[in-house]
């Protein structure tokens, strides 16, 4: 069984028991939301142990990094690192993008190193070994793709973005909306270009079934991919963008029905006064399943700094309902991220988590900010950095302070310190 029929026959899982210590809630509560689909955990049936992850309704949002090899830099040594350094910096769960020679080894060994959630985007590897075989991405056959699901499934993925809501139907919507950015996705890319070129409907959206099916053998969540997300702030909520979320609405209930884990991908680029529009149409459309942000852009002009302008976007988007952010590197639209990059992506995207967190009142995000400012009137230094999401520039600046309560700064002027002394306020 898996968790989602788990659930509704009133079994808890040790996943569900986990997900509900972490967060400080009640079982019930977790059981039930996995029940309803407002609640996934990603774990393979094949997997071994590992620090299980809640996404959804009532829990705290969870943040995504991305690792993999590519033709440009194939360095299974370099992304291991990547991985350690993710996993140190706070991530719940990562996805191996890999498309260099080696995609099956590599993800073995991100299964064998990872103490979180792994995932995939399967249609890379589909892609990649059909231009090997064939040529090109065009040329690939219907049964290398789901050749390609079983593999991934087998070796212990959790998670796998799947391109099963792009279809005919949207792709003439795309082509008449007039976009700047018709398709920025790489899986959506390869299927539009193969379903264009042989005239056929998307084997993943008209097989859904066996989809669900090879998904369910192994207790993997279905990530339904965002093949046609807006890729430019023009482009956000256009009619080809609506269409795919129609249709992902569509699949989402399918999966769930069948007893299998979904959750939504989306938005892109999207500018701020459309964060709120967006989250209410993909919460009415979807059945309240996760939403899994890739992003939020709010603005296209700041390459070098997207980590930024993804964390102002990711906090909004999280305020308004979203559950999962996947992080933005200072590498976006320029390379492939390095070591740094990673850890800057993590460690921006948890600050826009936790800011969310706040606005949506989750208790644990609340706690930890009000110690944090209760430290700070107690000038007690070691609460400080307790309460701290990063501690290591608190800790820093401490040791070069010394007595002087870590406010180098304004030394005997501290605010803190004179309230404290005239006031009893410490």
């Amino acid at each position: 069984m898996t968790q989602v029929l788990k659930a509704r026959s009133g079994i808890i899982t040790e996943e569900m028991e986990a997900v509900a210590a972490d967060e400080n809630l009640d079982v019930e509560f977790i059981r039930q939301g996995v029940a309803e689909g407002r609640i996934v955990i990603p774990r393979n049936r094949k997997r071994k142990e590992f620090k299980y992850c809640g996404i959804g309704e009532g829990l705290r949002i969870k943040v995504n990094a991305l690792i993999g090899t590519s033709s440009d830099r194939d360095d299974m040594e370099m992304e291991a690192r990547k991985l350690a350094i993710a996993e140190e910096a706070g991530c719940d769960s990562f996805m191996d993008l890999s498309t260099g020679k080696d995609i099956d080894g590599m993800r073995k060994q991100s299964l064998s190193l990872a103490h979180v959630a792994v995932g995939s985007t399967m249609i890379y590897q589909a892609g990649i070994e059909a231009i090997e075989k064939y040529g090109s991405v065009v040329n690939m056959r219907e049964e290398d793709i789901f050749e390609v699901i079983e593999r991934q499934a087998a070796d212990g993925l959790d998670f796998m973005a799947i391109h099963c809501a792009l279809n005919m139907d949207v792709i003439k919507r795309m082509q008449v909306t007039g976009r700047v950015t018709d398709v920025v996705s790489r899986g959506g890319a390869f299927l539009t270009g193969w379903m264009l070129h042989n005239q056929k409907e998307n084997p993943l959206y008209e097989k859904f079934d066996r989809v669900l099916e090879i998904l369910k053998a192994y207790d993997v969540t279905l990530s339904l991919g965002d093949a046609i997300r807006p890729g430019s702030i023009a482009d956000s909520l256009d009619g080809a963008q609506l269409q795919g979320m129609i249709i992902q609405g569509e699949l989402t209930r399918r999966a769930q029905e069948a007893g299998v884990q979904v959750m939504v991908e989306g938005p892109g680029h999207v500018p701020l006064n459309h964060v709120d529009a967006t989250m209410r149409v993909q919460k009415r459309l979807c059945n309240n399943a996760p939403y899994y942000i890739l992003g939020t852009l709010a603005t296209d002009v700041t390459p070098g700094y997207d980590h930024i302008t993804g964390a102002i976007g990711g906090a909004l988007i999280g305020a308004c309902g979203a559950d999962f952010l996947c992080y933005l590197t200072p590498a976006e639209h320029l390379g492939l991220p390095t070591e740094e990059d990673v850890r800057t992506g993590v460690i921006t995207t948890r600050m826009a988590a936790h800011i969310a967190d706040i606005a949506k009142g989750n208790k644990q995000a609340w706690a930890r900010d009000l110690e944090m400012a209760k430290a700070r009137v107690a000038l007690n230094m070691d609460r400080q950095i307790k309460a701290a999401l990063y501690p290591e520039r608190l800790k820093a600046a401490a040791a070069t302070a010394g007595d002087n309560h870590g406010c180098v700064v304004c030394g005997s002027g501290c605010a803190a310190q004179v309230a404290a002394e005239y006031f009893g306020l410490a």
